[in-house]
Order: structure tokens, then sequence, then C-alpha cells
């Protein structure tokens, strides 16, 4: 079993930064592909960002590219992610996700990959 914590959400205001991380316990993290989705007020889960083990390839959803970045850190088991120029409409519950399957980068886009998830954090972005 994976276990994910995230932390780091919060109340920002327009164009203001946020870092979330998101420990993972459990199993070896380097075997782990990680990703972030959100989930705003009456809409379904979006994928964010993910990251494969080394951290060597990463891909963004079109409305975070240039603004957030995903990486990891497996000396630390955990993953991070760095939102800069934020925007009312990221705000959403962000959750941490990972994978232990071998995919496809496609595949790393889609929820249906990750079969661990964290608790979720709270991101609000005030206008």
């Amino acid at each position: 079993q994976v276990q994910l914590v995230e932390s780091g959400g919060g109340l920002v205001q327009a164009g203001g930064s946020l870092r979330l991380s998101c420990a993972a316990s459990g199993r070896t993290f380097s075997t782990l592909s990680m990703g972030w989705f959100r989930q705003a007020p009456g809409k379904e889960r979006e994928f964010v960002a993910t990251i494969n083990r080394r951290g060597a390839w990463t891909s963004y959803t079109d409305s975070v590219q240039g603004r957030f970045t995903i990486s990891r850190d497996n000396a630390k088991n955990t993953v991070y992610l760095q939102m800069n120029s934020l925007k009312p409409e990221d705000t959403a519950v962000y959750y941490c996700a990972a994978s232990t399957a071998y995919t496809t980068t496609t595949q790393l886009r889609q929820a249906g990959t990750f079969g661990y998830w964290g608790q979720g954090t709270q991101v609000t972005v005030s206008s």
C-alpha cells in the first residue's frame, strides 16, 4: 500500500504563488509515477501535471503550462507542484496521485492510471 499526504494549500491572491508537497510512504518512491489532479466545486476531477519515475519527463494540462512546475525528490520521497501566477480559476482541491504501473505517457495524464490518492489540499485564489 502507498500512503500519500499533501500539504501546502491555502489562500492566495491572484498572481501569487504556492508550493504543494506530497509525501509518499509504503513503497520505494522511485518506482512510482506521480501526478497532480484537481477538482473544483461542481466540476469533475481534472489532470494538472505528471512526472515519471526518474523525473526526466513531465507533462501539463494546457491551462497551467508555463505557470506550474512538477518536480520530485526521490531521496525525500516527495513530489512537488510549484504554482506561480495563480488565477481564480485555479481554485480547487488538489490531489496527489501515485501509479505503480508501467504505462504510456498518455496514460499518465488519466486519473484511472493512478491507484493511490491523497486526501487533497484546498487551494483558493482570490481575485
